[in-house]
């Protein structure tokens, strides 16, 4: 099987030793690598999908090669590790079904910077109280419904009128609408699915351009917060099932979708979609996800579809 070598990086541009004669050289920026991955096999010269920030190279590894396997491949760790320590991320994937047809990807921390939920409860005051119960859920450590009903209640009695000031205030993840409008420029579907609130997905998901969101539901009576959420709650397997559900009403293989997330609540549906990403993961998710962007905002998810600078469309 044939398959793409995907580095890239965020962090930091190429620096001026990767140029030759005035012309950023991707085999420059690479060349100190080489040994590390020549266990791939490589076939090709390094070509750049963005000057100075990403670059792919083919690669026909034997045939004991899976990409499922590259966290216990000792190889690959290696070169993974030497990749980090220079801010660059390095993930392989077919070269087949590359540019996928269907994008679900997670809110918090991911399509916007911070966990919204906490900034919720840090305008009410209760931030770090809050911020403990979320870390342990993100992590796995405790069980993600019973941590945000429990979160949920300490908000009752709270004005309604943080969630405008929550929304004012979210950031986008750098990347976030080239990423949208990039795969819906090429035909694919994208959906904002979130184990967060509506009243926040819906704008986030306008602003993205995603075709349609869904969250939890948290009410709301007389202008205050009632510290309750509609059941049944959007969960991890919540997620995994919007992913089948979309699947199934576009007639696309699973095996063409993309899923994007960053904690334990994320890991049924990166697990199940042809191309699961681990974005910032938490170690959780590290530890079983093998496509993981952890230097690169995410800008990367198109660079691993395969995806040239110069297609990108941001509004």
């Amino acid at each position: 099987m044939h398959y793409a070598l995907v580095f890239s990086t965020s962090t930091q541009p190429t620096s001026i030793e990767s140029w030759s004669a005035g012309k950023l050289d991707a085999s420059a920026w690479l060349a100190d690598l080489n040994e590390d991955f020549a266990f791939l096999q490589p076939y090709t010269d390094a070509n750049w999908l963005d000057p100075g920030y990403a670059a792919e190279i083919m690669c026909q590894p034997d045939n004991s090669f899976t990409i499922e396997h590259t966290n216990s491949n000792s190889d690959f760790q290696a070169l993974r590790d030497a990749a980090a320590a220079r801010q660059l991320d390095v993930n392989i994937v077919p070269t087949n079904e590359r540019q996928k047809k269907l994008l679900i990807a997670d809110m918090d921390s991911t399509i916007i910077q911070s966990e919204s939920l906490d900034d919720l409860a840090e305008m009410a005051g209760i931030g770090d109280r809050v911020a403990a119960i979320t870390r342990r859920s993100m992590s796995g450590e405790i069980d993600f419904e019973n941590a945000l009903l429990e979160r949920v209640a300490m908000l009752r009695g709270y004005s309604n009128r943080l969630f405008s000031s929550l929304i004012k205030a979210a950031k986008l993840t750098p990347g976030a609408i080239a990423l949208v409008q990039t795969m819906r420029a090429n035909g694919a579907k994208c959906y904002l699915i979130s184990g967060g609130f509506d009243f926040i997905t819906g704008p986030v998901a306008a602003l993205c351009g995603f075709h349609d969101h869904h969250a939890n539901h948290m009410h709301v009576g007389d202008g205050k917060i009632l510290g309750t959420v509609e059941t049944p709650v959007l969960d991890r397997e919540a997620k995994a099932g919007y992913l089948a559900h979309y699947c199934k009403i576009h007639s696309i293989d699973i095996k063409e979708a993309v899923t994007i997330g960053d904690g334990a609540n994320d890991l049924a549906m990166l697990k199940e979609a042809g191309m699961g990403v681990a974005f910032a993961g938490t170690p959780i998710l590290r530890d079983i996800i093998s496509i993981q962007l952890n230097h690169t905002d995410l800008q990367g998810l198109l660079y691993l579809q395969g995806y040239h600078k110069d297609n990108f469309i941001s509004v």
